[in-house]
């Protein structure tokens, strides 16, 4: 069984749907980012950069225990672990990889810095938040016009790509962006918030009674 370490964020939420999509058996750790039990020996020694998620894995490639880091790396050890969710064709491959990459350099980084000086920052700051939010607005057009022509991300195919940049657009009302305004975008949301398996992950942790 996987250990997952995670909290209730987006970059948590990818590989909780992943794991449910791969109908892996997994446990649950709670990391309270909040109260920094990121920052605790015992998870440091998972994860050296002291952010969630990762996971341990008592069957890795050569059977023994394997530890990984950072969300996107670790959706490609269980693509490659269960031959799901990243296309076998070499051509296919590399376009979910590039839109992986696309969430991982684009989607998250700026999508959380627009949360960050819309919500959490202690003084607002218009700068930063048009900065972040015309950025934000900008990636919601490159995926809308790449859509337009495709029913998920990569390669026509439902894929890591697709899992990896969902949970971040399910907090567009946090960054402000209104969906009906790009409309593929939607399309897109809506068809994945159907899979059971995405609604299963989206809800670890469990929230409390």
């Amino acid at each position: 069984m996987i250990d997952l370490y995670t909290w209730g964020t987006p970059n948590g939420r990818k590989v909780s749907i992943m794991l449910e999509e791969c109908g892996l058996p997994y446990r649950t750790h709670e990391i309270n980012i909040g109260k920094n039990d990121q920052f605790t020996p015992a998870f440091l020694a998972i994860n050296p950069n002291s952010k969630i998620p990762a996971i341990v894995d008592p069957d890795g490639p050569d059977g023994k225990p394997i530890s990984m880091f950072e969300s996107g790396a670790i959706l490609i050890y269980l693509a490659g672990k269960t031959a799901k969710f990243l296309p076998q064709s070499v051509r296919a491959k590399y376009d979910a990889l590039q839109w992986l990459m696309f969430q991982m350099g684009g989607v998250g980084p700026m999508f959380g810095q627009t949360h960050h000086f819309m919500r959490a920052a202690p003084e607002k700051i218009e700068y930063g938040i048009k900065r972040y939010h015309n950025e934000t607005r900008r990636l919601y057009g490159v995926m809308d016009k790449h859509l337009a022509n495709t029913p998920y991300l990569a390669a026509g195919e439902y894929s890591v790509a697709d899992i990896a940049t969902y949970p971040w657009v399910a907090r567009h009302e946090w960054h402000q962006v209104d969906l009906h305004e790009f409309p593929n975008v939607k399309r897109w949301f809506d068809v994945i918030s159907k899979r059971p398996a995405v609604a299963r992950g989206m809800n670890v942790p469990a929230p409390k009674a």
